[in-house]
């Protein structure tokens, strides 16, 4: 082998190794990279279950049924006519307060004043034939007490006599029918004048009116209907009515308190409670609606006539009392309730039990309970929670809870304000470590209310 040959050999021999040697640089860099990806995926792992914690605190718990209603005036009459004629004056517009006994309108009362001055022009001629008539009876009881003492004497004839008799018994009865037709006639006198007084319309109550029906110069026929003229209404109550679901009238009774606010009326709130539920119904659509009634004060004025109202019923509620959410919760089904949703079945199932709980239970009575119903009797559950201990440590804990709505519910016993649970998991906090002692996820969810 001569000298160029082994030249040739010995560079291709190091063009090999150059080769590897880039190769296995290629290689650790790969596999520092890929190192690194599963460190960073570990640590964010590590950082993506973090418990939530809740403390128990002081707060109100409500739980309501929503409804659409519309204001109207607790008491209103409507003004019509009684006679007919020309509606010639009105003396009041809408929005006018009036009082009792105010004049309204007028109608053209040429007729029934006509009427009127015809039936006194009866009587008097009537009165008049009544000193005729006494003078003729006073005749009639002269002649016939002279025939009585002729006929004593056997002086006159018995025919003469008769004749006497029946003259005085028609005097008498003559009288008597005159003065039957003077009361009459005082009578139709009395109801013409109640017709010319009809003709100028009062105000049968104080109010305020709501609406007018007719307009000036218009022609009323009271004969066969009562035409309505204007609206009073007493504005100072209002009563709201209000359109109830078929499915929420069941929870609906006779006293509960509800409350509405209005479209204008910003933040507002007006408190009342239910004083009557209407039992037929109204349906529109193939809808079953029922009809709620309550009254509010409106001295002041702000509510008016035909305003919408968004209705809440109140269910339960209680205030000033120590809340936790309802994520810390685990419900326990107890004997007798038959899977009540959002029981411990139901958590079971995959639901909050928020969404099935006692929503419509009764607040709790007695001292911090607020406007609640007090027609049924509070709705106890027993739940369990994950206290979260001040060393860092957890602890399962059973609990009495009360009113319960979709976010929190009402602590009756087993924990304290300023206790702090484990209300869920916060995912994805970069930059945060698990505390030590943190439970996988499964425990983690099993933390959840309802997620077991």
């Amino acid at each position: 082998m001569n000298t160029s040959e082994v030249e040739s050999e010995t560079s291709e021999i190091k063009r090999r190794g150059g080769r590897k040697l880039w190769f296995v640089a290629i290689g650790l860099v790969l596999f520092g990279a890929g190192g690194w990806y599963f460190w960073q995926s570990g640590s964010q792992q590590e950082t993506t279950n973090q418990p939530l914690i809740a403390t128990v605190q002081i707060g109100n718990i409500e739980n309501t049924i929503t409804a659409a209603g519309s204001l109207q005036p607790f008491d209103f009459v409507d003004v019509g006519a009684q006679v007919n004629g020309i509606l010639e004056t009105l003396h009041v517009d809408i929005g006018d307060v009036v009082e009792e006994g105010q004049l309204l309108a007028e109608i053209d009362a040429r007729i029934q004043l006509a009427r009127v001055e015809a039936s006194r022009a009866s009587i008097e001629a009537l009165e008049a034939q009544i000193a005729a008539r006494n003078a003729s009876l006073a005749l009639a009881r002269a002649n016939a007490r002279r025939q009585e003492r002729l006929m004593e004497a056997d002086a006159t004839s018995e025919l003469d006599y008769d004749n006497a008799i029946n003259n005085l018994a028609s005097a008498e009865a003559g009288l008597i029918q005159l003065e039957k037709q003077i009361i009459q006639s005082k009578a139709s006198l009395e109801s013409d004048e109640t017709q010319l007084e009809f003709s100028r319309i009062y105000a049968p109550s104080a109010g305020t009116v709501v609406s007018l029906d007719m307009n000036e110069g218009r022609t009323i026929n009271a004969n066969q209907q009562a035409p309505t003229i204007l609206r009073i209404a007493d504005l100072s109550t209002m009563t709201v009515e209000t359109e109830i679901s078929e499915a929420d009238i069941s929870s609906i009774k006779k006293g509960m308190p509800v409350y509405f606010t209005t479209l204008g009326g910003g933040s507002r709130r007006w408190y009342s409670t239910v004083r009557q539920i209407l039992p037929t119904p109204i349906v529109e659509n193939n809808v079953v609606l029922y009809t709620g009634l309550f009254d509010i004060d409106n001295s002041d004025g702000s509510l008016l006539s035909d305003m919408t109202a968004q209705v809440y019923f109140v269910t339960s509620s209680a205030e000033n009392v120590p809340t936790v959410p309802v994520g810390a919760l685990t419900f326990i089904e107890q004997p007798g309730t038959g899977g009540f949703p959002g029981a411990g079945a139901a958590g079971a199932a995959g639901r909050p039990a928020a969404f099935g709980g006692p929503g419509n239970a009764a607040g709790r009575p007695g001292p911090g309970a607020g406007r609640g119903n007090p027609q049924t009797a509070p709705a106890r559950r027993l739940a369990m929670v994950r206290v979260a201990n001040s060393d860092g440590s957890f602890e399962e804990r059973e609990i009495m809870v009360g009113v319960t709505s979709r976010i929190a519910a009402e602590v009756i016993s087993g924990l304290e304000v300023g206790d702090k649970v484990v209300a869920g998991i916060l995912q994805n906090i970069p930059g945060s470590s698990a505390p030590a002692g943190e439970p996988d996820r499964r425990e983690m969810f099993r933390a959840m209310g309802g997620f077991r």
